[in-house]
């Protein structure tokens, strides 16, 4: 049973796509989001005059525009403020590892230390369970640890289901 924990009988794929169809985030929330981080960027005293050049094909150039018309500011602007939020930390490039990331990660090795425990607790049953002469409190013992196996299970799937959930979010994020 403790094997099985890991993937719940389901391929892992739709995991990720039942979970992803439960967590999407708003359109709304994004772009108010976003809307935010452009609007930080606050005016100087003097003229900005420093200049970085900076090549886009015509469909991201066409996709930037887009974007800072629908925030209601010039492009140059959305630009700007994208990348000073960055440089601030709070945007992540593609690829870019994050705090998710690192959540994600111990999650995910939370969920192989507690499968450990149910294999554990396994094979205590299989001992318990295998004959022989019962002894006084193997009928208690053996209660208690399919109790624990149950716990054990019931840990991993919510494990799991938060890791997806957070592997879910990054990837719409």
């Amino acid at each position: 049973m403790a094997e099985e924990l890991g993937h719940q009988g389901v391929p892992e794929g739709e995991q990720r796509a039942n979970v992803a169809a439960a967590v999407q985030l708003p359109r709304a929330a994004e772009t108010a989001a976003l809307h935010r981080v452009a609007r930080r960027r606050q005016r100087e005293a003097v003229q900005r005059k420093e200049r970085v050049d900076v090549r886009y094909s015509t469909a991201e150039k066409a996709a930037i525009i887009a974007k800072a018309r629908s925030l209601n500011i010039a492009g140059a602007h959305y630009v700007g403020a994208v990348v000073m939020a960055h440089l601030h930390g709070d945007l992540a490039l593609p690829g870019q590892r994050t705090p998710l990331d690192d959540y994600i990660d111990e999650l995910t090795a939370l969920r192989g230390e507690v499968a450990k425990i149910g294999h554990n607790v396994n094979q205590i049953a299989k001992k318990l369970n295998s004959g022989g002469h019962a002894l006084p409190g193997d009928t208690a013992l053996l209660f208690q640890t399919e109790r624990t196996l149950a716990g054990v299970s019931t840990a991993v799937r919510h494990i799991a289901a938060a890791a997806n959930q957070a592997a879910s979010v990054k990837a719409a994020g």
